[in-house]
């Protein structure tokens, strides 16, 4: 019963799997974060531009 014990302890799969859906989760923040304010940019850029074509 100890060893189990001590090898449940020492297993490290479970952590790992969480720590790799944690990177992804920010990656996918970033990457919402960016495009959001690419998209904002584009936007004003794309205004500026039809009123100075006016």
């Amino acid at each position: 019963m100890k060893s189990l014990i001590q090898q449940f302890l020492a297993d490290e799969d479970g952590a790992t799997a969480i720590e790799y859906g944690l990177i992804a989760s920010l990656v996918a923040v970033a990457i919402i974060t960016g495009a959001g304010t690419l998209g904002n940019n584009l936007g004003n850029t794309f205004t500026n531009l039809a009123g100075n074509m006016k």
